[in-house]
């Protein structure tokens, strides 16, 4: 349908668009057009198979110019979200995961309210063929599913960019059903929370509990889930630092020795030793 209206102020902003590894130029940029039929404008690209720019891209995008001129380009999924505070996962499969699901329309009016106090927030898509992985889940903290036919329910990476851009536009401003009063700290940024993984993990390894290599990878994003689920904020991830270096202690900060086992005290002893032979 013909719709293009230059002489109308654009809708802009919304969450973040972020395709990882994309396959197809003419996929980016028919995604592209579905950003701008919704008013978001901010796409994220991670390793795009074709490489970028891309000039099929350009020919699908049918006018969203504008988006792929300010796309922006990521080494990896967790560069694309390290300055996002909350992230979403749009996938149509069960992971068995321990995540909250919802709906595009719900998750809607929730960005709505994120982004309303100042808080930056992301969708991942995942290659056409395979959809996202499961360790690219485990950094979200949201999953995010279109109800659709259960015995049929594949979208082409446009369609379902469109479906969810669709719900954000129409959302409006709606007071959420929840909120989370952080104070005067802020919510951890990604970079911050995986900054805290890596630390946490170091430790974990250093200590032998994810000694069994075939387990790790699932152990990890357990841990990792449980983390996301806590909407932690900057504060709270500093103090979880300062928790693991405490645990850790002075032998690992200073190589000081562990401390000695401590002793009885010499009249204790003797009073122990006594009642034990039957002398008082």
């Amino acid at each position: 349908m013909a719709g293009t209206d230059r002489r109308r102020l654009p809708a802009s902003g919304g969450p973040a668009i972020i395709l990882v590894e994309p396959q197809l130029g003419e996929n980016i940029g028919t995604t592209a057009r579905a950003m701008y039929n919704c008013g978001l404008t901010e796409l994220r690209l991670v390793k795009p198979r074709d490489g970028w720019p891309n000039k099929k891209a350009t020919a699908a995008a049918s006018g969203a110019d504008t988006v792929l001129r300010q796309a922006r380009l990521f080494d990896s999924v967790e560069a694309a979200i390290a300055d996002l505070r909350h992230v979403y996962a749009a996938t149509a499969r069960d992971r068995y995961m321990v995540k909250r699901i919802l709906t595009p329309r719900r998750a809607a009016a929730e960005m709505r309210q994120v982004l309303a106090a100042g808080e930056a927030s992301g969708i991942l898509f995942g290659p056409e063929r395979t959809g996202l992985v499961n360790d690219h889940i485990a950094l979200a903290d949201t999953v995010l599913t279109v109800p659709l036919n259960p015995a049929f329910s594949s979208l082409n990476l446009a369609q379902a960019v469109l479906i969810v851009g669709y719900e954000w536009f129409t959302s409006g401003e709606e007071t959420p059903a929840e909120q989370l009063v952080t104070g005067h700290s802020q919510p951890a940024t990604k970079e911050e929370l995986l900054r805290f993984f890596g630390h946490f993990e170091e430790e974990l390894d250093r200590s032998g509990f994810l000694r069994t290599a075939d387990k790790r990878p699932g152990m990890i994003r357990n841990l990792r889930n449980l983390f996301q689920r806590a909407h932690l904020t900057a504060q709270e991830l500093r103090t979880l630092h300062g928790v693991i270096t405490a645990f850790v202690g002075p032998r690992d900060r200073e190589g000081a020795p562990p401390l000695p086992a401590s002793r009885p005290k010499a009249g204790r002893g003797r009073e122990t030793a006594s009642r034990a032979s039957g002398k008082v």
